[in-house]
């Protein structure tokens, strides 16, 4: 009797051309993962003999393959009704009784197993081409969760089996070059995970923007995962540092809390099986999982990769699905297929765009693909609209459908109300090169159909559309022909959103981390005023408290904020040395901070007043410099980056260097804890004149030019009268310099 059902546990990679590329998967992960420890719902798969079977038996071979030689996949009015005929045609026509007996006896074997007389099940697509290293078909076919009995079953697996013919399944694989008679589909029924009682999401095994493959990006939501592969919510984001992680620190270099504002759970009654609710605001402020699970996750994902990759023969980056049972409180991997869109970079050059002007910013949200384009607005509500769409205009919708697919490549880039980066909108953008701001809340509102937009995913994280024509460049690098240097060349980084891009480059490290930067952009809190809200307006307090949602203390706030940033830009350049520099803000600088002005002199001449190491032992000043060490300590010690370096600014006397290293050493971050070193800035010329009581004191210099111009000329330099002055070149500023290496 030939075989249509197949147990998951007896199916291997090797399997793709009976069950599909998914189904092969899951069957690989339980053979050699499980007695790791990785987690996979068990299951079984119908196989795409049953799926030919089930087509012969109805007479639709030739019928099907006929209607769709002759379609013009570019028609999208004709594409949407021969598709819709066709899915028809198989949703109608009874399974086989052949294929019918052998799932209904693995159903009803599965329940026995779970304790339960119809179990809930998802059926998912899995198709002979799906999930191959070079293709996704991510979002082609359809998945259908919480199923329960045999006749909901049989119903299903007919659709599954039907949506091999989707509008975007057909486009997909006419560009791809598959023809439609050789894909078949073999459909998965999975055990549910009852996440729509807790969490799920995506993994991917590599940065998703840069490609750079030292880390672990998870994304997760309450409920059930198709919102989140879906793009109908803005996720919780989470990165891993793989090396580290694998040493047995805790290297959860950056946590971002989405929006999360609705969940698919179970449907108590009517005629759907899951239903969208509301997520409550204050669940709203959490993260889904601990940072425990986030870990937990990660091992599975790096442990997964390499598995793959061994397998392959080649290094195999993975996209993976989690989800968390609310019952249990267990973690699952509940798929798992072969990155396609920087696997395949085998040119590792890459464009560098620059915006060469400014403008209105109508709408931001993340960036997916680092790039600026420009065209006319598109807002579609409907796949009513779609038909109107123009090539090189930019898509603008609350979510992408997959539907839409057929015109996604048209566009000359797409923004999202919802959705993360590992959602169906950013996956199938990077797959086409186009670059997409997902999440950006109120895009559809915000943005009006004709209006001209620069779209811009080149200035980190956060994509923006801006209004009108920005002027922009850009520049190709392969880094593979950049000369090597005769002396090591360590690069400034500034932002940690552009370090996984600058840490490809062949440099020998970061020879200069600015905290300001991090401060700044991602805190925009004086620290002061974090540990004493009490001394602020009220108005400042409620803003603090927004700012600092999802955080046990607006302390934690800032040191998981500021040690996220360091982390992000060591573990980009790890092992290579990452020097950072403590915060190096004036006066007037702090003071525009929120709630800055309450903590902050007025300084007549700030550039040579309360600043750099005078503020570190200072009391006024002196418990923020300890979350400044706490922070640091954290990415050696906990995060396991000991590349990590430190360095202090603006280090007037020997004395201000001895003050500093004992609250150093008193906020638990010692000269030569772990191999600590601590650099100082030589940018006074009493650091030059005593340089070498300071070498006693430190472990090395960094020669700050401007301020040692200014110093030694008598010029301050951000004054405009004297700017004529200010020359770095000058004679006695070479001699200062020449001195200080000399020593």
């Amino acid at each position: 009797m030939t075989q249509y059902v197949i147990p998951f546990r007896d199916l291997n990679l090797g399997d793709v051309g009976r069950v599909g590329g998914k189904n092969a998967s899951l069957g690989e992960m339980l053979a050699h993962l499980e007695r790791l420890g990785v987690s996979v719902p068990d299951g079984f798969a119908v196989t795409a003999d049953a799926y030919r079977l089930h087509l012969k038996e109805a007479a639709l071979e030739t019928l099907i393959y006929d209607m769709l030689d002759s379609l013009d996949t570019a028609d999208v009015a004709r594409l949407a009704k021969v598709g819709a005929e066709i899915r028809q045609l198989i949703r109608s026509a009874p399974l086989p009784k052949s294929v019918e007996k052998q799932v209904v006896k693995a159903y009803r074997e599965m329940s026995q197993r779970y304790g339960d007389t119809a179990t809930d099940v998802a059926v998912r697509s899995s198709a002979t081409a799906e999930d191959l290293p070079t293709a996704s078909f991510a979002g082609q076919q359809e998945t259908y969760l919480n199923v329960h009995g045999e006749e909901n079953l049989l119903r299903s697996v007919r659709d599954c089996m039907a949506s091999l013919f989707t509008d975007r399944a057909i486009v997909y694989r006419s560009e791809r070059g598959f023809k439609h008679s050789e894909v078949a589909l073999s459909a998965g029924v999975q055990k549910m995970v009852r996440s729509d009682l807790a969490s799920a999401g995506v993994i991917f095994t590599l940065d998703t923007e840069s490609g750079c493959r030292d880390v672990v990006i998870l994304t997760g939501a309450w409920g059930l995962g198709e919102t989140v592969v879906q793009g109908r919510v803005n996720p919780d984001e989470y990165w891993v540092h793989k090396a580290t992680l694998e040493e047995g620190f805790r290297p959860i270099i950056r946590r971002e809390l989405g929006e999360k504002a609705i969940r698919l759970a179970y449907a108590t009654g009517g005629t759907h099986p899951v239903i969208e609710r509301r997520v409550p605001l204050e669940k709203r402020k959490q993260f889904v999982i601990t940072k425990d699970e986030v870990l937990q996750l990660a091992r599975w994902a790096v442990l997964i990769e390499k598995h793959y990759s061994e397998r392959a023969g080649k290094p195999t980056p993975m996209d993976i699905e989690w989800a968390k049972d609310g019952n249990t409180g267990e973690l699952f991997i509940v798929q798992a297929r072969p990155e396609t869109v920087h696997s395949q970079n085998v040119n590792k050059a890459f464009k560098v765009y620059r915006l060469r002007g400014t403008g209105d910013v109508l709408a931001k949200g993340k960036s997916v693909g680092a790039q600026v384009v420009q065209g006319q607005v598109r807002v579609v509500h409907s796949t009513d609209e779609l038909s109107e769409f123009r090539a090189g205009e930019v898509l603008v919708a609350a979510m992408t459908d997959p539907d839409w697919e057929p015109v996604l490549k048209k566009a000359a880039a797409v923004v999202t109300d919802h959705g993360g980066r590992t959602c169906h909108a950013a996956i199938v953008s990077r797959e086409l090169g186009i670059p997409c701001v997902v999440g950006s809340g109120d895009g559809t509102r915000r943005l009006v159909t004709g209006q001209q937009v620069t779209v811009s995913c080149a200035e980190g994280d956060e994509g923006k559309v801006y209004r009108g024509s920005i002027p922009f460049d850009y520049e190709l690098i392969d880094p593979a022909s950049l000369p090597t240097p005769s002396v090591p060349v360590m690069l400034n980084i500034g932002n940690p959103e552009v370090a996984f891009m600058s840490g490809q480059l062949p440099s020998a490290g970061v020879g200069l981390a600015r905290l300001e930067f991090v401060i700044n952009s991602w805190i925009g809190v004086h620290p002061m005023a974090l540990l004493h809200p009490e001394r602020v307006t009220a108005a400042q307090q409620s803003e603090i408290r927004a700012r600092t949602v999802g955080f046990e203390s607006p302390r934690e706030f800032f040191v998981d904020r500021l040690s996220s940033g360091v982390a992000q830009i060591a573990a980009a350049f790890h092992p290579r040395p990452v020097i950072v520099r403590f915060s190096d803000f004036k006066t007037n600088e702090y003071a525009g901070l929120l709630g800055g002005d309450v903590f902050e002199p007025t300084e007549h001449n700030p550039m040579i007043g309360f600043r750099g190491a005078s503020r570190y032992y200072d009391e006024r000043y002196r418990e923020a410099f300890a979350m400044e060490c706490e922070a640091i300590a954290r990415v050696r010690n906990e995060m396991g980056l000991r590349n990590v370096k430190v360095m202090i600014p603006f280090c007037r006397t020997l004395e201000e260097g001895r003050r500093v290293l004992a609250v150093m050493a008193d906020s638990g971050l010692p000269r030569g804890d772990n191999g600590l070193e601590v650099y100082v800035m030589c940018e006074i010329p009493n650091n030059v004149i005593l340089a070498d009581k300071f070498s006693e004191l430190f472990d090395g210099f960094s020669i700050g030019s401007n301020d040692l111009t200014q110093l030694t000329l008598g010029v301050d330099r951000d004054s405009e009268h004297l700017s004529h002055v200010f020359d770095e070149q000058d004679l006695g500023v070479k001699r200062l310099i020449e001195s200080v290496i000399t020593t």
